[in-house]
């Protein structure tokens, strides 16, 4: 397990982050479809993500109506974890609670109590990672983040980010943040796998320009790229994308993308789902890569993708198999930009 610099901080998180997002479904709803784990198997795959060296967990309080958050700080608790070995993440932005008009959102209203809402559940004095998990347009984004700056001073909150936003309205509230001397977004959580690489259009281009951190959600694109899934067969019984179609993803480029991942898997004597996220892995954006396992053995397979290498013409074989289709002013870019960034090239070579 490799550890990266989270964002433009002197943290530093595991290459891989436990997501919770399989805890405590049971109750109905799309969360019965991701999955319905309790205390005793959360507890067992905590247990051996910290064995592996995995120090970053991910939950948020909209999971199972916040079962998520209470099965994870009591998996914590039982395994006896010392605070500083591990940086627990969690998000806000769903309805929770009572749903009533105000709990949702990105408003002071909504952040403040719901930071006390999952310390409690959590069972912990602070959150490492607080992040905004979708893009309010009733709130304006200054009130955002001087909420989220008011938990960092007293101390509920060391870390912000953010989570499926627009490059614009991250770039907006990093000028904010910065004319007004307010913490920052240090990380965007986003969906990112080689068969849906949309973010390196416009995102990806500003959090290396901002020095921001990518934790990456999905990055299996629901089981699709697991290695059940084929052209010919369809989808497996039992497997997630059956009931939970999703995310949407260009299923043509994606059963292209498993084939080619297929011969390389069969070569190396790996799984698929391990080529996928040593793809990922070995993408510079890329902080830490969020995977979510029902069973411990699935854990395993995942966490073992840390050990896959990836060589330049494998690299290659799989950029040209999933590679976007050009789209402007991307393909304007390129050409008009062609001539200086061969003109920077020269001198750094030189």
């Amino acid at each position: 397990m490799r550890y990266r610099k989270f964002g433009n901080t002197g943290l530093f998180v595991s290459e891989l982050c436990l997501g919770t997002m399989t805890f405590g479904g049971g109750g109905g709803g799309i969360w019965d479809n991701i999955g319905t784990l309790q205390q005793a198997d959360a507890d067992r795959l905590v247990g051996r993500s910290l064995e592996a060296g995995i120090n970053f967990i991910d939950t948020a309080d909209v999971y199972a109506d916040g079962q998520s958050e209470i099965i994870t700080g009591q998996a914590l608790k039982n395994l006896k974890v010392p605070r500083e070995n591990v940086v627990v993440a969690t998000k806000i932005h769903g309805e929770t609670g009572t749903k009533s008009v105000n709990s949702r959102g990105g408003s002071r209203f909504h952040i403040i109590d719901g930071v006390k809402a999952s310390l409690k559940r959590l069972q912990l004095d602070h959150v490492d990672l607080y992040q905004i998990h979708g893009f309010d347009p009733a709130t304006p984004i200054e009130e955002t983040l001087r909420a989220l700056d008011t938990l960092v001073q007293h101390g509920h909150v060391r870390y912000i980010g953010v989570s499926n936003w627009a490059a614009w309205q991250i770039a907006k509230a990093l000028g904010i943040s910065e004319r007004l001397g307010l913490a920052r977004f240090e990380s965007l959580q986003a969906y990112y796998t080689i068969a849906g690489r949309d973010l390196e259009r416009e995102l990806v281009p500003l959090l290396q320009s901002e020095n921001v951190g990518l934790l990456v959600w999905s990055p299996l694109a629901g089981g699709l790229l697991s290695g059940k899934y084929t052209r010919e067969g369809g989808k497996e019984e039992g497997s997630r994308r059956t009931k939970f179609d999703f995310p949407p993803v260009n299923v043509e480029r994606a059963y292209d993308c498993i084939d080619a991942m297929r011969s390389m898997a069969e070569a190396k004597g790996v799984s698929v789902a391990q080529i996928a996220l040593a793809w990922l892995l070995h993408q510079k954006p890329v902080t830490s890569v969020i995977i979510g396992a029902k069973r411990v053995e699935q854990l395993d397979d995942n966490i073992a993708a840390t050990n896959v290498r990836l060589n330049d013409d494998e690299l290659a074989a799989l950029d040209e198999v999933s590679q976007l289709p050009a789209e402007y002013p991307g393909w304007m870019l390129a050409r008009v930009g062609e001539y200086r960034r061969k003109q920077l090239k020269e001198a750094a070579d030189y």
